[in-house]
């Protein structure tokens, strides 16, 4: 893409992984309540890598910026040399945290709200679901929105939005989840129409469909700006540091919620609003650094592009 399509294309990508990550959550669920699960999930998955392959051959080709690069197959010294490269680039290392951290927190938010859904909410599958969709809907919008609210430029002007609504939203989802007063009187649970009655159930999903509206307007800038300022002859290795990285993240998410909710005994409110308040010091922490190191990142690209 040219560097004014980076934005509108970015905010695409991200609608259509949130969209698809929603739909594989809700197949999902559908296949464990057909009979024989497991025959019916493994011929999905199949499926899906099929089309996946077919798919992936529709890509068009480009050309190598390094075609005569050799290949380092040892994937541990590559890791390392990859992770070393990025650290020499201090914007780029900045911009990947930034984006880690967003599945960090996706992370967090998406593998709870099944749990809160039943636990707090008392409802059932079809809750689940229009809970997780609001959280994807909402990024999906935020993500499209950036090419709007900027012009379709690389910048990171969104981005202190988008630290600041994933904040106020996480905290208030604390003060919704701990305000509620849901009687159950029997082991029926709760359906999407019967949970709008509840008092105080609205601004719950209010909170969610913002959590995801915030996050869009959070990473769009970022995956443009790691995008716009890569070196193109190593561009696709800074996207492998990026991968490297999200996955490190995910994983440290999943241990963030175990010891926050079995070693510290803390419950799910209380987790979100923990993550809610480490995500104003890292977010006043990235947005410096971002700031500091910009200017080079620019002068780097001129320079990289000058004839």
């Amino acid at each position: 893409m040219k560097e004014d399509e980076l934005v509108g294309a970015n905010g695409l990508f991200q609608m259509g992984t949130s969209l698809a990550i929603l739909l594989g959550m809700i197949i999902a669920g559908v296949l464990t309540q057909i009979t024989q699960p497991l025959y019916w999930i493994s011929v999905t998955v199949l499926v899906i890598a099929v089309l996946g392959y077919f798919v992936a051959r529709l890509i068009p080709h480009m050309p190598a910026m390094q075609p005569n690069l050799k290949i380092n197959w040892n994937i541990v010294t590559t890791s390392v040399a990859t992770v070393r490269y990025l650290y020499s680039l201090p914007f780029l290392f900045f911009v990947i945290l930034g984006n880690s951290w967003f599945w960090f927190y996706g992370a967090t938010f998406l593998t709870q709200t099944p749990e809160f859904s039943k636990v707090i909410l008392h409802g059932d599958e079809s809750v689940v679901i229009f809970l997780l969709t609001l959280f994807s809907v909402g990024v999906s919008i935020g993500s499209l929105l950036c090419k709007s609210l900027t012009k379709n430029q690389v910048s990171l002007r969104l981005l202190p939005f988008g630290i600041t609504g994933l904040s106020i939203f996480a905290i208030d989802l604390y003060f919704s989840l701990s305000s509620l007063n849901i009687n159950v009187n029997n082991a029926t649970l709760f359906g999407i129409s019967e949970l709008f009655a509840v008092s105080g159930s609205w601004r719950v999903f209010a909170d969610l469909f913002f959590l995801g509206f915030s996050g869009g307007l959070y990473i769009v800038p970022l995956y443009a700006s790691m995008q716009a300022y890569a070196p193109k002859s190593h561009r696709a290795r800074v996207v492998g540091a990026n991968n490297i990285f999200n996955a490190i993240f995910m994983v440290t998410s999943a241990i963030f919620s175990i010891v926050i909710l079995n070693a510290l005994g803390f419950n799910l409110p209380q987790l979100f609003l923990v993550t809610g308040l480490i995500n104003i010091a890292f977010g006043a922490f990235l947005y410096s650094k971002l700031n500091k190191h910009i200017k080079n990142a620019v002068i780097q690209t001129h320079d990289e592009v000058a004839p």
